[in-house]
């Protein structure tokens, strides 16, 4: 295991609710072309124009996005608490995806996607397992986000011949003693509607670089025309938050349970993480025997899209030369 720095956290509060990982609704305004088809997407602007999908797997309508060449072992991107793939920050996925196949896609409930969130963990992961092989793949790499973090594990324990590798970002174990959500985090998380300034608190450091490299991030996501024009129900981010707390607890923390991940696994985060405290993703890479860590300077939950190209490159040495499926 590697780390890139070291850092100091301090204690958290609300120990029981470390699973619950929030994300915000801020505006979107809509200033890009209309989204294109697949097989346009080369040939145009990427991520911020590559047109949606649907694949139907048991009658539900999964929505998804396909970026790069459709070769190798794909990678596949499972998001964030009350995320969809309008979120993904499309510098970020250009990058990767111009050395990569990279699936985006909202699961079951979520967003674009049709059927019923579900209330568990387990079937946050079982479903994701569906979108997988409903896409004909027998094998694919995963890289799961705060709490697709958390799904992407389950994945991996559930299925572990489906996984090649797995990313795990600005995530943890669902509970690690003393480095839970703090009150304020919680505080601003739980607002019913919240502002830019609240995302920024959240997902980057109170620095002025990472404020700054946080409002890039938010006008990146507003190039896509049909940016937000699904959000997330309040039925299916309570199932989320419900799911969440099925890994919450001293007893159900994933780190009961990751030493038997036998994949490559990367763990990332920014230094500073207010949402995930960074303390949990050292933890996680403790736990699993073949990890490696790599913490990013002056950044917090969203370091990913503070340094798109920065963690990108790492994302495409970590995976190595592209694997045929």
């Amino acid at each position: 295991m590697t780390s890139r720095t070291f850092f100091s956290l301090p204690r958290a509060a609300a120990a029981g609710l470390a699973a619950i990982m929030w994300s915000v609704a801020f505006p979107a305004t809509a200033t890009a072309q209309a989204a294109r088809s697949p097989q346009e997407y080369s040939k145009t602007c990427g991520a911020s124009c590559v047109g949606t999908q649907t694949v139907g797997i048991s009658g539900i309508p999964y929505a998804y996005r396909s970026l790069g060449n459709p070769s190798g072992t794909p990678l596949i991107l499972i998001n964030r608490f009350r995320g969809t793939m309008d979120e993904w920050d499309p510098a970020f996925l250009d990058h990767v995806a111009a050395g990569r196949h990279v699936i985006i896609f909202d699961n079951a409930g979520v967003a674009r996607s049709g059927g019923e969130a579900p209330a568990r963990m387990a079937d946050w992961a079982t479903n994701a397992a569906k979108f997988i092989e409903a896409l004909g793949y027998r094998q694919v790499d995963v890289l799961g986000f705060s709490f697709g973090g958390l799904v992407a594990q389950e994945l991996t324990l559930q299925r572990p011949e489906l996984v090649r590798r797995l990313i795990i970002v600005g995530s943890g174990a669902g509970y690690v003693e003393g480095a839970n959500l703090r009150a304020k985090a919680i505080e601003v998380a739980t607002k019913p509607v919240n502002t830019d300034e609240d995302f920024l608190y959240l997902f980057f450091k109170e620095t002025p670089t990472s404020q700054a490299a946080g409002r890039e991030h938010l006008a990146r996501l507003r190039l896509r025309a049909d940016a937000f024009s699904e959000r997330v129900s309040e039925k299916a981010w309570k199932a989320m938050l419900s799911a969440g707390s099925d890994v919450g607890t001293p007893e159900t923390s994933l780190l009961r349970r990751v030493g038997s991940i036998r994949q490559p696994v990367l763990v990332a985060n920014g230094n500073e993480d207010v949402m995930i405290p960074t303390y949990q993703s050292y933890a996680l890479a403790q736990a699993i025997p073949n990890a490696r860590l790599i913490i990013y300077p002056d950044s917090g939950h969203a370091f990913l899209f503070q340094y798109p190209k920065e963690f990108g490159d790492e994302v495409m040495r970590f995976l190595g030369p592209e694997v045929q499926p």
